[in-house]
């Protein structure tokens, strides 16, 4: 069942103000708004909306805005309420009855090799060899165990033959030979965007918008377009906007600005936290 829209937004800020609860983010804006009690501009009656305003004008309202948006771009879509987990790690019934399939494969092979070596998968070391672990603690990478009695789990070529068995139920393709049977050897119809979708998702790789490091035909000279976007991007530098920063290294990243662009984009610093 669809999502209705204003649920979804309702539950997306939920798990939103969730994940960043617990944030350096979060301590350190309280600590901001402590802070800001003892300034004369705080008035006691209006103490929200001053609070609200300091923080706007400090720049602490920019660096939750960068949050929220990098926390948008990682989450997946909502999805129902009533939607069980595993249909929402995975919503193709058929794909996972094949890797429900493919793990015990992967089991009985694991099972098999530890029976035939006699190595427990999983115990509690005895009190000395724990003892003697923590004083090699440091040296344990340096003491190579033999592995060659150890084999793989699976052959590449048996995962290659259950993707090349992957058939969705519901796609009748019928016996016909017609291209796409040529197209490869794994044949599982998956939803792609067609090319008007692309050109509008790349629209920024028109031949008429300016793109830095590519100057074989630009109506624009190069170099005049490389200082423009250049100064561009000092400025949406200067502005800390995650999102403009996202839009901007759309036409490509000046290699002066790449790095402070790119922790700019997936808002992380360089701080000792």
């Amino acid at each position: 069942a669809m999502l209705d829209p204003e649920r979804g937004l309702s539950l997306t800020i939920a798990r939103v103000v969730q994940r960043l609860q617990g944030s350096s983010l979060h301590s350190q804006l309280e600590r901001q708004a402590r802070v800001s009690l003892h300034k004369p501009e705080i008035k006691l009656e209006s103490l929200k909306e001053d609070i609200k305003d300091f923080l706007k004008t400090s720049g602490w309202e920019k660096k939750l805005q960068n949050a929220v948006y990098s926390e948008l771009n990682v989450f997946p879509s909502p999805c129902h309420p009533a939607a069980p987990p595993e249909h929402i790690k995975e919503p193709l019934a058929y794909m996972r009855k094949a890797q429900g399939s493919w793990e015990k494969r992967i089991l009985k092979s694991l099972n098999s090799m530890c029976t035939e070596l006699n190595i427990p998968l999983a115990q509690k070391r005895p009190v000395n060899e724990q003892k003697e672990l923590l004083n090699k603690w440091n040296e344990m990478g340096t003491d190579e165990p033999d592995l060659s009695l150890f084999r793989p789990v699976y052959a590449p070529k048996d995962f290659l033959e259950v993707l090349m068995n992957l058939r969705n139920p519901n796609y009748e393709n019928g016996e016909q030979p017609s291209f796409r049977n040529h197209l490869g050897l794994i044949q599982v119809p998956l939803k792609v965007k067609d090319i008007p979708e692309l050109k509008e998702d790349f629209s920024e790789l028109g031949l008429n918008i300016g793109q830095l490091g590519i100057d074989d035909s630009a109506q624009v000279p190069p170099e005049f377009f490389e200082n423009e976007h250049v100064r561009v991007g000092q400025k949406v530098l200067a502005e800390q906007d995650s999102a403009a920063a996202q839009q901007y290294v759309r036409q490509g990243c000046p290699t002066a600005l790449r790095a402070d662009l790119w922790a700019l984009i997936l808002n992380i610093s360089n701080q000792p936290e």
